[in-house]
């Protein structure tokens, strides 16, 4: 039987779909899903994947950016998966027909692709999430910019994210700006903070996206280990979870 995602919201402002596990366990365990930006979020057929392997998994929307309120990057969009994290407690409310679930998670994982990439790596640095899978990851805000054959290399690019996107994401050029900075949603401004035990990358060489030199040097320099393949392009997150989930769902299990 086709599972279909809830819907609920944290912090008043930020919508997440969600399903609970198929099939529950002793532990409660849970994956939370960053998105790529821009895209449209649809990660159904993932998030029912995740399920019958026994996961609850949510699927939030950053402030700013589709259903959820506020202004899009006015804060890091890590901190909006770290106030997912933080309502995971008690009970969560279906909000169109007032169902509740209960919830007390033993364990916390995030999932990021692309732009969701940073925020898993950064959420990493809360004790409460255990292990994160950053995929295709911008891990260097400033040297993506100078790209030539990067997305974002588009002269004003938070213009471009309206024009094709409308308030699909409330972006002002001031808040895109501000990840180029260095220090704002960077991973690379955190190297010394991120315990490599704690991540996976994956990536691919032929991403015409994200250039995967910026991923290996973080690799190099911080000890996490990077999965990189020759070809691919800019790989699906849900390809590469379901791809390698018998090493990711290990990497979720080691201390």
């Amino acid at each position: 039987m086709t599972q279909y995602p809830f819907r609920t919201r944290f912090k008043k402002e930020i919508v997440a779909e969600f399903l609970p596990p198929a099939r529950p366990g002793k532990k409660q365990r849970v994956i939370i899903l960053c998105d790529g930006m821009p895209s449209v979020p649809n990660r159904r057929s993932l998030m029912q994947f995740l399920s019958r392997k026994g996961y609850w998994v949510f699927h939030p929307r950053y402030r700013g950016a589709w259903e959820s309120g506020g202004q899009f990057l006015a804060k890091s969009p890590h901190l909006d998966i770290l106030d997912v994290v933080s309502g995971l407690k008690g009970k969560i409310k279906e909000r169109a027909y007032g169902k509740t679930f209960p919830i007390k998670p033993d364990e916390i994982f995030v999932v990021g692709g692309s732009f969701g990439g940073p925020a898993a790596i950064l959420c990493s640095l809360d004790k409460r999430v255990k292990k994160v899978v950053a995929n295709c990851p911008v891990v260097d805000w400033p040297a993506s910019k100078a790209g030539d054959k990067a997305e974002t290399s588009h002269k004003n690019y938070a213009a471009y994210v309206r024009e094709a996107f409308g308030n699909g994401y409330r972006l002002t050029d001031r808040n895109w700006n501000k990840l180029y900075s260095g220090k704002f949603y960077n991973p690379m401004h955190h190297i010394k903070e991120i315990d490599p035990s704690k991540i996976i990358m994956f990536h691919a060489k032929d991403d015409p996206v994200v250039n995967w030199r910026s991923v290996a040097k973080l690799s190099k320099l911080t000890g996490v280990k990077l999965k990189l393949q020759n070809r691919g392009g800019h790989i699906s997150t849900p390809y590469v979870v379901e791809k390698y989930w018998k090493q990711i769902s290990k990497f979720f299990k080691s201390k």
